[in-house]
């Protein structure tokens, strides 16, 4: 346990705040935005005249301090960690992963060589791993857990050891180690049934699971944490659909494609529910964006992000009409008649996002996958199903 995989080089250079292809003016523009106006005139005028070249170290310093510039990304190498961890270093953050690579350590292949990512083999659960994670970092990205129902059924006491009892000292520890900004991915899940036609976020939980319900008592652990220098931010995401290096095909979206591609027929266990999406795309995007907003817009916020509220009947449909209008759609009797519609406005409203990806984009991304032979053995390889891998490797 707590195996680095990689040394990151200069993890204690400070990060450069705007990359140098930007242009000249706006780069100024960007030093300067959290600079009070007489400052910020007077270094834009000591600029212009070519001033000495610490004037500009300092305005960077000020810039970096402002925001988060090194995080911890817990889960970094899972279904949405996988995606969101290259955005990151796109955006030019440092970034360590911490994760058990259960599903293997190829998932960041893509950037393994980064300069400003870390990578630490380890368990949430270790609390001295922990303190050496989080040692100046000033975010944290909280995405690991076991992450559906019938995983955690498996083994509740394992389940609840990692979702919840690991959460406690992770919350800790970050507030000790300086950490200022701790997201959390919860779940849409957490609302149970509920007979309004749209589910926001002042209605009261009613969580039906132990998975569903220790999302909930993490949520008002952390929100009882929260304090001056320590913003905390809550994201209730609906069901996470379309290609990740760390492929999840267990997801309704997902399994409806993989099916209609390599079995030629879907099955639709009734049809008439309404289910919210979310492209693990957007997902990973929308984290990343958590991090450059501005500390009072999102602290203590709590905000859905859950979008296309389509039947699963309509997905089927969808899905059909991208892979080829021979696959055959079977319905199924169920007794799960639930339905629900998670409303996302007040994440547009207050913080003003929008997704930019669809179903039927996350449906052409796994076609193209399969087409490109990206996914080997979908139908039997357990890394691309929790349940099945969590059954082989015999976590405890």
């Amino acid at each position: 346990m707590g195996t680095r995989l990689r040394a990151a080089r200069g993890l204690a250079a400070p990060l450069q705040c705007l990359r140098a292809a930007q242009p000249h003016d706006g780069r100024v523009r960007r030093r300067l935005r959290c600079l009070p106006h007489a400052e910020a005139r007077a270094a834009a005028v000591h600029r212009r005249r070519r001033r000495k070249p610490d004037t500009r170290l300092h305005l960077r310093d000020r810039r970096c301090r402002c925001l988060p510039r090194r995080g911890l990304v817990t889960g970094g190498a899972g279904y949405v960690g996988s995606t969101l961890t290259p955005l990151l270093l796109e955006a030019g953050y440092e970034v360590r992963v911490l994760d058990l690579f259960l599903y293997g350590e190829h998932v960041l292949d893509a950037v393994k060589a980064h300069p400003q990512l870390t990578l630490i083999k380890g368990d949430l659960r270790d609390t001295t791993l922990l303190r050496r994670s989080l040692t100046g970092c000033d975010a944290v990205i909280h995405l690991a857990s076991i992450s559906n129902d019938p995983s955690f059924e498996l083994d509740p006491t394992l389940g609840k050891s990692i979702n919840y009892d690991a959460f406690l000292p992770l919350v800790d520890i970050a507030k000790d180690s300086g950490v200022r900004r701790f997201i959390y991915a919860s779940s849409s899940s957490v609302y149970g049934i509920k007979d309004e036609a749209n589910v926001t976020e002042e209605l009261p939980l009613k969580p039906l699971t132990d998975y569903s319900k220790f999302k909930a008592m993490c949520e008002d652990e952390l929100l009882r944490r929260r304090a001056p220098g320590f913003a905390t931010l809550i994201i209730r995401p609906a069901t996470v659909c379309g290609y990740s290096p760390r492929l999840r095909l267990d997801l309704s979206v997902n399994i409806l494609t993989n099916h209609a591609i390599n079995k030629g027929k879907i099955s639709v266990f009734g049809g008439s529910q309404l289910r919210p999406n979310f492209h693990v795309r957007d997902c990973a995007e929308l984290y990343v964006k958590a991090l450059a907003w501005p500390t009072e817009k999102i602290d203590g916020g709590i905000y859905n992000a859950g979008y296309q509220n389509l039947s699963i009947r309509d997905i089927a449909e969808l899905v059909r009409s991208i892979i080829g209008t021979n696959v055959a759609i079977e319905s199924v009797p169920t007794d799960d008649l639930r339905s629900y519609h998670i409303s996302s406005e007040k994440i547009q409203r207050e913080l003003g996002y929008n997704p930019r990806f669809s179903i039927a984009e996350a449906v052409r991304d796994l076609k193209a996958a399969f087409d490109a032979g990206r996914v080997q053995e979908p139908m039997t390889r357990t890394v691309y199903y929790n349940i099945k891998r969590m059954q082989e490797v015999r976590l405890t």
